[in-house]
């Protein structure tokens, strides 16, 4: 491979518009490239797509090693100033900007750099010095004692404040802030210790340098003590900071410098894993709050597990397994009321199922899942054998809390000797809270088929005497949901029910009644939720529950309560309400096959009709489903899993699938709540979300619906639906929203290439459907007004050009506007591309004639436009054009009175006059500015 060539075939492709392409060649050619001159431009021209790319660090080191072979490379220094100006080293970039103009004083890129670079740095000199005089002020304050409580408790709020902005943050960490920060973390005063957090929250944001000399002076002996403190505000704030810690620590592994970080320091996994052991020692620890111990799990959720399963490295799950799976499982154990444990909180055993899950998700061989597996039945063995009742009960919790996060290994210790008698036993104790634990317990088992059949006959009818004969109304409402899992074990299947006709139904009436009593604890009634969670897979129950407002309201309550238990079970009855669960439609064929051999044939209820679905929709949007659902995406808990949000993005995409329903949507915030979960969900929630965000975005004005920056972030989504792996339908919706957005501004067609959503595009302007081809058409119609996107049609070995011209004189008239139009904008704004328009294909000439006597007045004037263009572009054009019909029917368009056609007109006079000017035709009187005819 010749390096020479390698670069050259980099150069075109960068000139091209293909900067990922050039990269490509210019790294292949440095690998063989044995001379250091010629590394040194590779590198160099390497830092300028780097650059386009927007990946300023890289740039940056790939213009100091072309510097390191030649200092005097003006070049290479020139793009190093531009990426270190970008990266916020201001004055490491102007050195570089100051050499450039010495060596060129008359280039005017250089000296506007340097102008720049000169305004911001005394900008920044001047905003230092008063942000100096600010932080040394609210210092001053707040270590007078003498000071009042209401003068300090401001000076403190203006800390937070100024900490959020770069030279603040800078100002209190330089001037010995951290000391300060200790003592307001010791004082014991919640609004000091709120400011504090807050503060160094803004300290550590994007700054790995900071965050770790913070994580060393405080100790995490003292930030695990503030997070563990019995305030739910402290806590959560304090599991902010973990939080920033973690991705400030983490992001600096990924780099050397990040951003405005300019400190180049060692690996930080010596602190990422201290802050995890002192994470998984809080677990356990008595004198941690349940808020506190809810936010360890929190961050051992969020932190631990690969962010990707592509991610070969799942080490740090391992080490958590093998440091603190027995200390997690403890706190799973754990029965409040009878047991000494931990203190915990309503949410604490369901963020434990969670944790348990995802650490099982993340083992990667099955040797790893059997010894998580061996883990867990040690343990519910060690106390199911141990002395007295409450030891049994500890191991059956344990078992209760595996079944609802890793249910594999939840029914592997279930099937332990002796487990599950003893639950059905205890179903039947006197003790209540004997009773609750092995209730629930029985409730998860029931999830799966195998275990559903054998509780339905051995299960039941104990179900049934508690739910009939218990006074207590906590273990009533479990048994009542209970029967509500085994009786929908059928699912959607109309034909496969397990109770008796109308049973359902009074189970339903039943939940919903408990639902909507207040005088029930939150516990209990998050039951009722979970019953209809179940009993919403009968249509009948659907009915019923949408037109009692009362229940769905108290519903919405509890989505927007502080008990984050009961998200999954709202989202799971709001899926089955509006059937936005999936659904194969067997073969026709197939269904009478299985008739003939007497097999079963799931059959769909009456009232599971579309006609249905429309107005139950339209039912809880009136109910206000919208912000309860965005409610639920703002929680921050374990809770609220990828599962739970791809529930709530089926819900969304039910909620606008009629466009009339859609500006309701967007006016309570349902836009806004969709941008998380295209990021943070199942891949079939992400694309759920994706696609709603398409059907908003066709329908409404992107920059009302998004307003500021947001509309920026819907831009990766769309381009994530045009993929081979989405239906049609989603390809189809997402290309009329890019199309919608790609006519907004430039700023946004420059998003819409950089997520390299062009090729995309252009794929699918070859797609056989026709709605989609002519979607993708009149996508890259508004997308050719980006100069970048224009360049790609100067490529010679490529035939887009031709595809336009050809896709013009197709029958759709959709297309041929789309492709049309895109031709009148390319050869305005490319004239070089006109001369190649006869290349393109024999018929050329009829096609533009076809248009020019278009019945249709939007065709008509795109030809015309084209017409000019060529034209203008070049004589010789002209001249085969007034060689054809072209002329007669210019002459005809001229000469019409209809002001409705004032455009096309005006512009097939041009045409003409254009010709006079050319000497190609003569006006009727032989003057040359008299009015043009043959």
């Amino acid at each position: 491979m010749d390096p020479s060539a390698l670069r050259e075939e980099g150069n075109n492709l960068f000139k091209s518009g293909d900067v990922e392409g050039a990269i490509s060649c210019y790294t292949k050619a440095l690998k063989v490239s044995t001379c250091d001159s010629e590394s040194a431009v590779l590198y160099r021209n390497r830092s300028a797509c780097y650059l386009k790319l927007e990946d300023y660090s890289q740039a940056e080191e790939d213009a100091t090693k072309a510097l390191d072979t030649d200092q005097g490379d003006i070049k290479a220094r020139f793009r190093r100033a531009q990426a270190l100006h970008k990266l916020g080293r201001l004055d490491q970039a102007f050195l570089d900007a100051q050499k450039c103009a010495q060596l060129e004083p008359k280039n005017k890129a250089f000296q506007e750099l340097l102008r720049q670079l000169s305004a911001q740095i005394q900008q920044k000199a001047v905003q230092l010095s008063s942000t100096d005089s600010r932080v040394q002020q609210m210092f001053k304050l707040l270590l007078d004692n003498s000071a009042q409580a209401s003068d300090r408790q401001k000076a403190a709020q203006n800390l937070v404040v100024l900490s959020r902005e770069d030279a603040g943050a800078e100002q209190i960490f330089r001037n010995d802030g951290v000391k300060l920060l200790q003592r307001l973390l010791e004082s014991q005063q919640e609004d000091f210790v709120l400011s504090a957090l807050r503060t160094l929250v803004g300290l550590c944001t994007g700054h790995q340098s900071r965050t770790m000399a913070i994580v060393n002076e405080l100790g995490m002996d003292r930030l695990c003590g503030v997070m563990g403190s019995g305030a739910s505000s402290v806590s959560l704030s304090a599991c902010h900071l973990f939080q920033v810690m973690f991705e400030a620590l983490t992001e600096g592994m990924k780099k050397d410098v990040r951003g405005k970080d300019e400190a180049i320091l060692p690996e930080p996994s010596r602190e990422l894993r201290s802050m995890l052991r002192h994470l998984i020692d809080m677990l356990a620890a008595p004198n941690v709050s349940g808020p506190g111990r809810d936010s360890a799990i929190n961050l051992l959720v969020k932190q631990v597990p690969r962010k990707s399963q592509k991610h070969p490295d799942n080490s740090l799950t391992l080490w958590v397994i093998d440091n603190g799976l027995k200390k997690i499982l403890e706190v799973a154990g754990t029965v409040p009321e009878i047991t000494d444990g931990p203190p915990l909180t309503d949410n604490t055993l369901l963020s434990c199922s969670v944790l348990l899950n995802k650490l099982y998700d993340d083992l990667k061989s099955d040797k790893e899942r059997e010894n998580f597996s061996t883990l867990c039945e040690e343990y519910v063995q060690h106390h199911f054998r141990g002395p007295g009742l409450e030891s049994k009960l500890r191991s059956i919790q344990t078992v209760s809390v595996l079944l609802q996060g890793p249910s594999d290994v939840g029914n592997r210790t279930l099937e332990m000797s002796g487990i599950m008698d003893a639950v059905i036993s205890l179903c039947a104790s006197d003790n209540i809270t004997h009773q609750q634990v092995a209730v629930e317990t029985l409730i998860h088992a029931a999830g799966k088929a195998k275990r559903a059949s054998f509780i339905t006959a051995n299960g039941v009818a104990l179900l049934k005497d508690l739910y009939k004969k218990s006074e207590n109304e906590q273990i009533r409402v479990r048994a009542l949901v209970g029967l509500c899992k085994l009786g929908s074990a059928g699912g959607t299947d109309f034909s496969m029910k397990q109770f008796a006709e109308g049973s359902t139904l009074k189970l339903a009436k039943q939940c919903r009644k408990w639902l909507c009593n207040d005088s029930l604890p939150p516990n209990s009634r998050r039951w009722a939720i979970e019953g209809l969670a179940y009993l919403t897979f009968d249509a009948d129950v659907k009915e019923d529950f949408v037109d009692d407002k009362n229940a769905l309201q108290a519903m919405f309550q509890l989505a927007k309560s502080e008990d984050k238990t009961v998200l999954f079970a709202i989202g799971s009855t709001l899926v089955n309400c509006t059937n936005s669960y999936d659904v194969e439609k067997p073969d026709p064929q197939l269904v009478e096959l299985a008739k003939y051999a007497k097999q079963h044939v799931p059959e769909e209820h009456p009232k599971d009709a579309q006609s249905f679905v429309e107005k139950r929709v339209v039912k809880l949007l009136e109910a206000g489903v919208v912000s309860a659902l965005v409610c639920m995406v703002k929680q921050e808990s374990p809770a609220l899993t990828e599962t739970c949000r791809e529930c709530i993005a089926r819900v969304f995409l039910a909620l606008v699938e009629r466009q009339e329903d859609r500006g309701m949507v967007v006016a309570q915030g349902g836009g806004k709540a969709l941008l998380p979960l295209v990021s943070e969900s199942t891949d079939v929630g992400k694309i759920k979300a994706a696609q709603a965000l398409a059907k908003i975005t066709i329908t409404s004005n992107p920059e009302i619906a998004f307003p500021g920056e947001r509309v920026y972030e819907v831009v990766r989504p769309l381009a994530s639906l045009l993929a081979l792996d989405c239906s049609l339908l989603q390809n189809f919706e997402a290309l009329m929203a890019l199309t919608n957005l790609a006519g907004i501004s430039d700023r946004l067609r420059q998003k819409i290439i950089k997520e390299k959503a062009v090729p995309k595009v252009e794929g699918y302007m070859f797609e056989e459907h026709d709605l989609v081809r002519a979607a993708a058409t009149e996508c890259m119609c508004n997308l050719i007004l980006s100069p970048e996107v224009q360049k790609l049609y100067l490529v010679t070995d490529s035939d887009r050009l031709k595809l336009l011209v050809l896709y013009s004189g197709e029958d759709d008239e959709r297309l041929r506007k789309a492709a049309a139009g895109t031709l009148a904008v390319l050869t305005g704004e490319m004239p070089e591309v006109c001369a190649r328009i006869p290349s393109t294909t024999s018929h050329w000439l009829e096609i533009l004639q076809a248009l020019l006597l278009s019945e249709s007045q939007d065709l008509r004037h795109r030809g015309v436009v084209i017409t000019l263009n060529l034209m203008q572009a070049e004589r010789s054009l002209a001249e085969k054009l007034m060689e054809s019909e072209a002329l007669e029917i210019l002459s005809v368009l001229a000469k019409a009175a209809d002001a409705s056609q004032a455009s096309v007109t005006r512009a097939a006079q041009c045409c003409l006059d254009l010709c006079l000017e050319y000497g190609l035709i003569r006006s009727n009187d032989g003057e040359a500015n008299g009015k043009s005819a043959p």
